[in-house]
């Protein structure tokens, strides 16, 4: 039998998070806490969920892979045309939220969204494994299939035709995204839900940083 839900709780004792350790830069922070993951063998620490809204304003989300970060912003990859990609050119809005519970931490991001460039996206899909890019090709991610036979048999149509190359060329569906923050929260988990939460807010070109109650 199912334990009821609502008795199911954690108590999180792991660390705190006073505003006065945190870095002025958020994505400094965010380093830092990214490398604690690393450090403490998180699996797969650059895992985030990705909330978008469709053209009817409906938000859905799901969980892609961190690319790359830096002063611009948080870059990932994906078909440009699944539904993700058609929500965010409907919407060039979105949010992401890391979650590492081996250190009962969460990240928070929110902001404006635009293509990588395409020479970005080729080096980075140039450098996957040889059958990740075959699957890039391969997929039309978010289409409706008949069957999984569909894909295996394109997979394989393409491991012949490529079967000489160690790369293919990049798809022109395919490529990679920034996300440009204006807002980015860290969350440290406290015992008693009385939680840590620290938020920076870009106001006329600066950060501002800012205590939250949980």
């Amino acid at each position: 039998m199912i334990k009821n839900v609502a008795d199911l709780r954690q108590e999180y004792t792991a660390a705190t998070l006073d505003i006065a350790d945190t870095a002025a830069d958020p994505i400094h922070q965010f380093e830092h806490w990214f490398a604690d993951a690393i450090r403490a063998e998180v699996k797969e620490p650059n895992a985030f969920t990705l909330a978008t809204t469709n053209a009817e304003g409906r938000p859905r989300a799901r969980v892609v892979l961190l690319k790359g970060f830096d002063q611009n912003g948080f870059v990932f990859y994906t078909n440009y045309s699944s539904a993700k990609a058609e929500e965010l050119l409907a919407h060039p809005y979105a949010a992401m939220n890391f979650f590492w519970y081996d250190l009962e931490r969460q990240v928070r991001i929110e902001g404006k969204i635009e293509k990588v460039s395409e020479e970005t996206s080729r080096a980075y899909f140039q450098s996957r494994p040889k059958g990740s890019q075959i699957g890039a090709w391969a997929s039309p991610q978010s289409k409706i299939i008949t069957d999984r036979a569909v894909l295996d048999a394109e997979m394989e149509r393409l491991s012949q035709q490529y079967a000489s190359e160690e790369v293919l060329p990049l798809p022109p569906h395919w490529g990679g995204y920034l996300i440009r923050p204006d807002l980015i929260e860290f969350w440290q988990g406290r015992r008693s839900r009385l939680h840590d939460r620290v938020r920076y807010r870009l106001e006329n070109g600066l950060w501002l940083k800012e205590l939250l109650a949980p």
